[in-house]
Formats: C-alpha cells, sequence, structure tokens
C-alpha cells in the first residue's frame, strides 16, 4: 500500500511539473499574439474537455502521463494571423524558453520555503548567508544493511533513525560507532523511529576486532534561514543548475569513453569500460525508476525529502529541456536559430523529419533506461 501511495504521489507530481511547464509556454504564446487552441492534461484518449472564454480548449486525458499545449500554426513556416510561425524571432524565443523559466521559478520557489524549514546540504560549497543560518543536524540514520550482521538480525531497516543505544543518546554517526565498539560481544537494547514510529530492538552485537553492528550510517544536515531565504533559494537554485549540468557532462563522457575503450584489445581498458558504462547505468533514472523507487523511498523520508526531491526534478526538467537536442524546446529553438543564421528557410517537412528524428531518438534511450529500471528493480 505504502509503494503504492508512492507512486501515486510521485505520478501527480510529474504531472504537475509537466503541466506547469505547458501552461508557461500557453500564457508566453497568448502575451505574444499566438492562438492556444487546446490545453491538456495528461495525453489522449480525451475523457473531458470545455471550450473556456478565452476561446482555449481545456481537456483532461486518460494517459496521466504529463500535458500539452497546442498552437495554431505551430510550424515554424505557419504564416497566418495568430500563427506561431508568424511571431518574431525574439517572439517565438519567449515561448519557447517560458516553460524553462516556469520549471526553474518552481524549483527556486521550493528551496526558497525549504530554506525557511529546513534546506538539505548535500553540496559541499552549498550557499548559505552566513549571518542568518542555522546548521540542524538530523538523526542518525541506517543508510544501507550487511547481511546476517546485528543489525539486520535485530529486523532493522534502511532508514530506521537510531534515537538511543544501550541506554544512551545517539546525536552522532561516530558517537554511535563508539558505543558499538564499547559494547562489542554484549546484548543491548536499541529504540529507532520508523516513519514517525518508535520502536525497541534488541541487538547482539559481534564480538570482533572489525565490524560488529553492520550498518551503513548516515546523518542529514539541514540549513535554516529567515531573511536571506529567498536569497538562498535562487542562488542554490543556481549552484544545483550548474551541478546538474556537470554531472550531464561526466555521465556523457563516461557513456562515450565508455564505448570508445570497449574496441580496445587490452583486457584492463575494456574492465575500465565496463566501469564507466556501469556508472551511467547506475546514475541515470527514468520514469519507471523516479517512480517505482525514487519517489517512494521520498515519501518514506518525509516531507523535506519529497520538497526537495520534487525541486530538483522541476530543475531538471527546465536543464534538460535547454539542451539544443530536437523535439525539446531548445533543440526547437537551436533549429530556428540555425536556419536563420545560415538564411535557408525552415520547411514544414524539414523541421518535421528533424524533429521526428529527435523524438525517436528520446524514445530509444527512454526504453532502454526504463529497461535498466526495472532490471534494477527485478534485482
Amino acid at each position: 500500500m505504502e509503494l503504492i501511495f508512492g507512486i501515486a504521489l510521485g505520478l501527480i507530481i510529474l504531472v504537475f511539473l509537466v503541466v506547469v511547464h505547458e501552461l508557461g509556454h500557453a500564457i508566453a504564446a497568448r502575451r505574444n499574439g499566438v492562438v492556444v487552441e487546446e490545453f491538456g492534461v495528461g495525453f489522449p484518449p480525451r475523457a473531458w474537455s470545455r471550450k473556456l472564454k478565452n476561446g482555449v480548449l481545456l481537456s483532461l486525458n486518460w494517459l496521466p502521463l504529463g500535458g500539452f499545449v497546442k498552437l495554431q500554426g505551430e510550424h515554424d513556416a505557419a504564416s497566418g494571423k495568430g500563427d506561431y510561425g508568424a511571431a518574431s524571432f525574439w517572439q517565438k524565443t519567449k515561448i519557447l524558453l517560458a516553460g524553462i523559466t516556469i520549471n526553474w521559478l518552481v524549483a527556486a520557489i521550493l528551496l526558497t520555503i525549504l530554506a525557511v524549514t529546513g534546506l538539505p546540504k548535500v553540496l559541499p560549497n552549498q550557499f548559505t548567508v552566513a549571518g542568518d543560518t542555522t546548521m540542524v543536524k538530523q538523526s542518525v540514520e541506517i543508510s544501507a544493511l550487511t547481511p546476517g550482521y546485528p543489525a539486520e538480525k535485530a529486523g532493522l531497516k534502511q532508514g530506521d533513525k537510531i534515537v538511543r543505544f544501550a541506554g544512551q543518546e545517539v546525536p552522532t554517526a561516530q558517537v554511535l560507532i563508539d558505543l558499538t565498539q564499547a559494547n562489542k560481544g554484549k546484548t543491548v537494547d536499541l529504540i529507532y523511529n520508523r516513519e514517525g514510529t518508535e520502536a525497541t530492538a534488541t541487538v547482539t552485537l559481534r564480538d570482533d576486532t572489525g565490524v560488529v553492528f553492520g550498518a551503513g550510517l548516515g546523518q542529514r544536515e539541514l540549513t535554516r534561514s529567515t531573511w536571506s531565504a529567498p536569497i538562498v533559494g535562487v542562488v542554490t537554485t543556481a549552484q544545483f543548475t550548474w551541478a546538474t549540468l556537470e554531472g550531464l557532462g561526466n555521465l556523457v563522457a563516461n557513456l562515450f569513453s565508455g564505448l570508445f575503450l570497449q574496441l580496445s584489445p587490452n583486457e584492463a581498458t575494456r574492465d575500465q569500460a565496463d566501469e564507466n558504462l556501469k556508472t551511467v547505468s547506475e546514475s541515470v533514472a527514468g520514469p519507471v525508476g523516479i517512480l517505482g523507487t525514487i519517489f517512494p523511498q521520498a515519501e518514506r523520508a518525509g516531507p523535506t525529502q519529497l520538497v526537495f526531491l520534487t525541486a530538483i526534478i522541476s530543475l531538471t526538467l527546465a536543464v534538460m529541456n535547454a539542451l539544443p537536442i530536437p523535439a525539446l524546446d531548445g533543440g526547437r529553438w537551436f533549429t530556428m536559430a540555425l536556419f536563420r543564421l545560415i538564411k535557408q528557410p525552415l520547411t514544414k517537412e524539414r523541421e518535421e523529419r528533424i524533429q521526428a528524428t529527435g523524438f525517436l531518438v528520446l524514445m530509444s534511450l527512454i526504453i532502454l533506461i526504463t529497461i535498466g529500471d526495472v532490471t534494477k528493480l527485478f534485482q
């Protein structure tokens, strides 16, 4: 039931982020004289529709995979009154980039809210205003379990927060490590918090010079601000934008180096190629991975992690759509700008061919990533 709730919640959030992206296009189009024929939530087949007073057809559709906006004369070559194609280069630029801007602003607003309530510190140089920042450390949390070791045998799970160990408070991960070493070979009580409910477990520690407890430990840090929250929200969004671009660059570099190195006759080089490709596989998640794993985990971790994840996904949508990839907003703008630069007409047929090719490539990547997601779920 919890998994289903997490998936449903993730689906609602993803649809919301795509719909506000499309809403940005629609608003910019109308403000620049382009007729918006339809604004759809989800994808056809259509479940319900209504003509609004402004002439836009609002539709709700059966496939809850996002949303769309249909503009009159969407091809660059269209020239009728109210057509997208009849708009100036600058007007088209504003229309194409409006969705990206909305997603970026949603991320900034959510991170601003978290800057007040508690913003997770995940970047080593994450921005704060020194005179208006309070650092808060959350409870020590189990991040991983070693099979067959005391922590797993005691029934602990990943995500459990350790409250007390052997009758003592556990303010930091190091304190817990010290307590396990001091009590090795003994049977002690441990109080933990799982999804808001406290419980007690009895742990018999190993009498060993090495690992005695068998759990990976983590402790999240939060920063809280007051008057500087909007500044922190905007600057942090910019930092995450750059970090996302760097991550994409590293991902592409690992992919191409992995494919290239696999051609080498040297076995060590091919092993490195396999490692690079494995890194790419582990770093990428598609719709199945996001809905089936990431959102349920964030939902269990609490509102802060869920809002933070929503902000990061919104930011990622903005960054991805800004890339010059055909079928995406950045790709459409790049194609339009390139043909103006080389002074060649961008005909309807040529534009459709370019965008269709980009769409097929994207769908192929999504299918491959989805296969990888399903494989990870079964593993």
